[in-house]
């Protein structure tokens, strides 16, 4: 079986770094069964390489996990504490991407998470949102990326029953990931 060429307008091979302050790593889980609750991380720094050929390209990512943010600082502690991320022994957790697939005629990045110290596989279906330059004489990638993940193989097994049946945090946490980011300056100018 031989890869299709994948046609992504604007194209630019290159080493880009990821942009944290025009990118977004979040998450969302049901909370009590009824309702969805959003966080994301606010400090990461990753890098991309976009190969000659598309489906050869890479990218990693380090998330500092002592940077959760929920919009609410209770909730913030639980999620750091030891029963779900336990930033204290585990401050940071890593996407590495293992390949690019075509799946119909939509693009999927295989990866390994870890999370805890525990890796798993995580594909993510990805978008490519386009290439060029900014105003102050920059270029910039856009990449959207979403996936999910069941906590539970994580060691992420705390939970407390709720009346009438039900938890109050889901397994399965949706990943949504946005992402900006910078070719290298001195492939810029080559």
């Amino acid at each position: 079986m031989t890869a299709q060429a994948v046609e992504i307008p604007g194209y630019i091979a290159g080493t880009w770094d990821i942009d944290p302050g025009h990118s977004h790593v979040g998450f969302v889980a049901r909370h009590l069964m009824v309702s969805k609750v959003r966080g994301n991380f606010t400090k990461f720094e990753g890098q991309i390489i976009t190969a000659d050929d598309p489906m050869q390209s890479s990218a990693t990512v380090t998330i500092d996990t002592t940077s959760v943010d929920t919009s609410n600082e209770h909730r913030d502690g639980d999620v750091a504490g030891e029963n779900f991320l336990d930033t204290a022994n585990h401050p940071t957790m890593t996407y590495r991407s293992t390949g690019i697939r075509q799946d119909g005629k939509d693009l999927v990045v295989d990866g390994e998470l870890t999370i805890r110290g525990i890796t798993h596989p995580v594909a993510l279906a990805l978008e490519v949102n386009g290439f060029g330059p900014d105003p102050f004489g920059s270029t910039k990638a856009g990449f959207s990326a979403t996936g999910e993940i069941n906590r539970t193989e994580y060691g992420i097994t705390a939970n407390m029953a709720i009346p009438g049946g039900g938890v109050m945090v889901s397994e399965k946490i949706q990943l949504i990931i946005e992402v900006e980011a910078t070719l290298h300056v001195e492939e810029a100018k080559e």
